[in-house]
């Protein structure tokens, strides 16, 4: 008996060729990519025998210059106001951004976007306009904007907010089953209806996770912002690298790699929580 269409095996891969043939362009891939990588090497003139004594060398010259780290910076009061003005900052500009980004997100999932040919366009114009630009070049320009102090590093972690979970919100909305959206529409439900009881009730765990996720990658970008002038933790570096007081510089990165460490650890534990009493 002949087999149906659906009883074949799924092939990856691409459409159209036979397996040799398939063969032939991932190693046609595999050999231009290689080559593109000597080319890149060759052009930029990196000397790749430099490379095993360039650790040796940093080593050394951070054990010369930068430690003991001198913690007495870290543990003032001040320093440690910073902190919660930098935890302060990346929780505001987060709820900021979720709240736009939902919005945007819903607008930008074209299997269910209520305006497919000008809402879409335009949400998925500001979602990549916001993804774009670097968060520090952001602060950058809102400095110049707003001046120096917490609202323009706030606005600029806003901005990274709503090009990374704008674009993972949007892919988990257009990844939903189309069989309950079509369900709803079909009762003649209006699309905020379809939203809330169709698309919404499929994309909520993901959507928590991300959230999280997204609180998580501001609150990274938050601590170092403050080096173009947004203040917070970044501020008292960019203090320390002007006055070239590498031993303080060394106990500030280090503050820094610390609290993100405990920034990951409790977002991590916070995804797996809201998703148990989200599912």
């Amino acid at each position: 008996m002949r087999a149906g269409p659906s009883s074949e095996p799924f092939r990856p891969g691409v459409p159209g060729l036979s397996r040799p043939a398939r063969s032939l362009t991932r190693f046609a891939g595999l050999v231009a990519g290689l080559i593109f990588l000597g080319w890149s090497l060759r052009f930029l003139s990196i000397p790749l025998d430099r490379l095993p004594g360039v650790l040796g060398r940093m080593l050394a010259v951070l054990g010369q210059r930068y430690f003991p780290p001198q913690m007495s910076q870290v543990t003032s009061g001040r320093y440690l106001q910073a902190v919660l003005d930098t935890l302060q900052m990346s929780f505001v500009a987060s709820a900021l951004g979720l709240l736009l980004a939902m919005p945007l997100a819903w607008m930008a999932s074209f299997n269910v976007s209520p305006s497919r040919r000008l809402g879409y366009p335009l949400a998925r114009l500001v979602i990549t306009g916001c993804r774009s630009v670097h968060e520090m070049i952001w602060t950058i320009l809102l400095v110049a904007v707003v001046g120096f102090g917490m609202l323009s590093g706030t606005l600029a972690l806003t901005f990274l907010c709503v090009g990374f979970a704008g674009k993972l919100f949007a892919e988990a909305m257009e990844a939903v089953q189309k069989g309950p959206v079509e369900a709803i529409r079909a009762t003649g439900a209006r699309e905020l209806q379809v939203l809330f009881y169709g698309i919404l009730p499929q994309v909520r765990v993901a959507w928590a996770g991300i959230a999280i996720y997204t609180w998580d990658v501001v609150f990274r970008a938050a601590t170092v912002i403050g080096f173009f002038g947004a203040g917070g933790m970044g501020s008292y570096l960019r203090e320390s690298v002007q006055r070239i007081e590498s031993q303080q510089v060394t106990a500030i990165v280090l503050s820094i790699v610390a609290v993100v460490a405990v920034a990951e650890v409790v977002s991590a534990w916070a995804r797996e929580r809201v998703a148990r009493a989200v599912a």
